[in-house]
């Protein structure tokens, strides 16, 4: 979630035509951040940034959760642009009302952190 005195970041869901989701999708991993995180976790010692969403304690090293739904965000083609070797930049997917958002940290090995964003902060088409 951005700082609110910051713009509205312009989104939208795009994945090219030729690309197998379901095999991408199973490359595909969250490795968490600790800019997110006010806890020790897996991602690192705690390094909040004070314009980064804070994680769900109640989602706490809980990684193999949380990239089951990164992956299913794939291969529902809940994807964005640009893409960065064989991986989308941004995936999204929707848990009981929240929409998180991962964002690629590492393209060779596809490897993502993640967030919940706000209503008004969810891509077009999603």
């Amino acid at each position: 979630m951005r700082t609110p005195s910051r713009r509205p970041r312009r989104r939208e869901v795009w994945c090219p035509a030729d690309v197998n989701l379901a095999v991408l999708a199973s490359r595909a991993v969250y490795v968490g951040s600790a800019e997110h995180k006010t806890y020790p976790s897996p991602a690192g010692p705690p390094k909040p940034r004070a314009d980064a969403t804070k994680c769900d304690p109640k989602l706490h090293g809980n990684f193999s959760v949380l990239t089951g739904w990164l992956r299913s965000g794939i291969e529902a083609g809940q994807t964005g642009a640009p893409w960065e070797g064989d991986f989308p930049r941004y995936v999204w997917y929707e848990h009981n009302g929240t929409t998180y958002e991962a964002r690629l940290v590492n393209q060779e090995q596809g490897l993502y952190k993640g967030y919940e964003i706000l209503e008004r902060e969810r891509p077009e088409g999603l």
